[in-house]
């Protein structure tokens, strides 16, 4: 049976669980940060606007949640260190996964969860840059959440009588027992001490059952599809894909054909965003902003859309006058990030390929920090306190506002109509973004960038290599909620695709055909072919089967010679006989020449009925019936054992032996 557990609910911040071949593999392991969305932001020093907010009470007074729950411009936020909605853990034993195949590095931060909670002892896939930039996101989250420490911890809010009495969003928030604080150092190093690197189409074979092979997917450094594949079936996973042509080497699209099932998710959270026009849109605001003397903040993960980002406004820079406005990128993980872009270079897109060998670093933003119009630092504490000066452009994280260095800067330049947020990131409403920081003077800009596969682009993918099956979230069977009209903002598929949802188990709609077998040399030579009709010959095989580590050999039967037992004792068992086999019959019986045969014989009284598998023939005299069928003679003959010889040696000289 293959059967495909779905444990997350968010569609491109998958983890789902495929039963195959004997194997259990878990398909990326993504973390659902929106959760953070419904907590108070960290500030790195004392906010005073934060610290005099209204504890929330419910209308009639009678729930009173003062230490855990606060209010602001009528949104109820929980006071507490932000946690993370994590992977379903309960529909099936995680201890039982063997491996763990990982697509990108957005999509592998619950994996300390995994790996260190669950009992979980297989191995973890993933490509380098996958790894390495996964590494920096991990140690970004964690830095930001251990040096501002909450001491209190929210917890009685979680009960189920007391959420469904709370305003939304918080009364619709899902599996909030199940939330989790950040993990440690420690946790992540343990984790990713068991990730195995991988090539893209090195086929890596899983306990003689399958093989998995990552192939580019064109969206991130290092961002992988997967194919899962036995001698005789084929299973797609295509998550988190691009056709856009940026920095990461274009997505393989060719090795995708000829799929039983091709799970599908990660598309464009971002459908009717084009990501060039939001790139447009980005500069000018930016420009603008800076013109009229205010300072621009871009919430941004350390990789990714931001190597976009600064390799647009290197571009834009001269052009629009602002070789003197000062570029800060702010992160605990800042410096690493920008060293390591200008090191994959055999992941990046040919044409920035081959710029390493001129030599010329494949990214400007090397040309940006020379010149001194990219700064760096770890924090806002140190140097960048000493040569900050405004108006600037600040790239900083967390996109969530909930932490990180961009906490700071709401709160500095919140209060002015003169500065400017420009939202790039598509994972969080900036609307609730926002929430805590209301009310807001500077000015807001959501630019989504999202250069993922949206709608158009994967109809026209999936017609090119025609899966047979489709499986995707649920999400994509069905417009968005807002813009109900839109049918082109789903997959309309022929036959319709199997939509999953979180905690829901899918039996996929394919069954084993085929099992490859293996033959001894020794045993092949002892064969004697038999032609049964020209250039097609048989030949009949009596063997073990052999079954290790799922693979199949035919061997020669070997029978034991009898055992040497003490002289007291009498041998009271014979050594088994080997039989001959009985020859295989094939070949049809022609009625015509079968019933000149009987007349030579002195069968004459016979009577013929045709039947929806073949004939009746009726002996009326010898009172004796024979069945003609495609796949068998029964002749039923009553006390009459030489009658029945006779026409059982009749109807085998039509027939040939094996």
């Amino acid at each position: 049976m293959k059967l495909l557990y779905c444990l997350s609910g968010h569609p491109t911040l998958p983890c789902n669980v495929l039963k195959f071949k004997s194997t259990t593999i878990m398909l990326d392991c993504g973390l659902d940060t929106t959760s953070v969305l419904n907590f108070l932001p960290l500030p790195l020093v004392h906010s005073p606007r934060l610290s005099k907010l209204p504890s929330w009470v419910s209308k009639d007074g009678s729930l009173n949640l003062e230490k855990e729950l606060k209010e602001c411009a009528g949104r109820v936020f929980v006071d507490s260190q932000p946690e993370f909605c994590l992977p379903e853990r309960e529909l099936l034993d995680l201890s039982t996964v063997d491996v763990i195949l990982v697509s990108n590095y957005h999509c592998m931060m619950a994996l300390p969860y995994i790996t260190e909670h669950t009992g979980f002892t297989g191995t973890v896939y993933a490509t380098e840059p996958t790894l390495t930039i996964g590494r920096l996101l991990m140690e970004e989250l964690v830095n930001f959440m251990e040096r501002v420490p909450k001491a209190q911890s929210a917890t009685c809010w979680k009960n189920k009588e007391i959420q469904r009495m709370l305003p939304g969003p918080l009364k619709d928030a899902v599996d909030v027992w199940a939330w989790k604080r950040s993990y440690s150092m420690p946790e992540v190093n343990s984790a990713l001490s068991k990730v195995q690197l991988v090539g893209y189409s090195q086929k890596v074979e899983l306990f003689g059952a399958v093989q998995v092979s990552p192939l580019s997917s064109g969206y991130s450094l290092g961002s992988s599809n997967w194919i899962i594949q036995s001698h005789h079936e084929k299973v797609s996973y295509v998550s988190g894909s691009s056709l856009l042509t940026t920095h990461p080497q274009p997505m393989d699209q060719s090795s995708l054909k000829n799929s039983d099932v091709l799970i599908l998710t990660g598309l464009t959270q971002m459908p009717t965003a084009n990501p060039d026009g939001m790139l447009g849109e980005f500069c000018s605001n930016l420009a603008m902003t800076i013109r009229a003397g205010g300072n621009v903040l871009v919430p941004c993960y350390p990789s990714g859309v931001i190597y976009d980002l600064l390799e647009c406004l290197y571009q834009f820079i001269e052009s629009a006058n602002l070789g003197t406005t000062p570029f800060y990128f702010i992160s605990p993980v800042a410096n690493s990030s920008l060293e390591f872009s200008q090191i994959f270079a055999e992941w990046l897109c040919h044409n920035k390929q081959s710029k390493v060998y001129l030599p010329e670093p494949p990214f400007p933003h090397a040309e940006l920090i020379q010149t001194n119009k990219l700064k760096h630092y770890s924090s806002i504490h140190g140097d960048f306190s000493i040569e900050f000066r405004q108006p600037c452009v600040v790239f900083t994280g967390h996109p969530s506002l909930r932490f990180g260095d961009v906490v700071h800067f709401m709160e500095l330049w919140g209060k002015s109509s003169l500065n400017t947020i420009i939202f790039t990131e598509p994972d969080f409403s900036y609307l609730d973004a926002l929430a805590p920081y209301q009310p807001l003077a500077m000015k807001c800009v959501y630019c989504p960038i999202d250069t993922r596969l949206n709608f158009h682009q994967v109809s026209k993918l999936l017609k090119e290599v025609q899966p047979v099956h489709v499986v995707c979230p649920e999400q994509y069977t069905q417009p968005p909620l807002t813009q109900s009209h839109r049918s082109d903002l789903m997959l309309e598929l022929q036959p319709p695709p199997m939509p999953y949802r979180r905690c829901s188990v899918l039996s996929l709609p394919f069954r084993r055909r085929y099992e490859r077998v293996y033959i001894l040399p020794e045993l092949a030579n002892s064969l004697v072919p038999s032609e049964i009709k020209p250039g097609v010959s048989l030949a009949t095989v009596s063997a073990v089967l052999h079954s290790k580590d799922n693979k199949h050999t035919l061997q020669v039967i070997f029978f034991p010679s009898s055992p040497v037992l003490p002289k007291r004792k009498r041998v009271l068992e014979e050594p088994p006989v080997l039989l001959a086999p009985k020859p295989l019959l094939s070949g049809a019986v022609p009625l015509e020449a079968f019933l000149a045969t009987l007349q030579k014989h002195g069968i004459t009284e016979v009577k013929v009925e045709e039947t929806a598998d073949g004939h009746i023939l009726h002996l009326q005299a010898e009172d004796t019936l024979i069945q003609l069928e495609e796949d068998g003679t029964h002749i039923v003959c009553d006390n009459n054992e030489p009658l029945r010889t006779t026409l059982r040696d009749l109807v085998l000289r039509f027939l040939q032996k094996l």
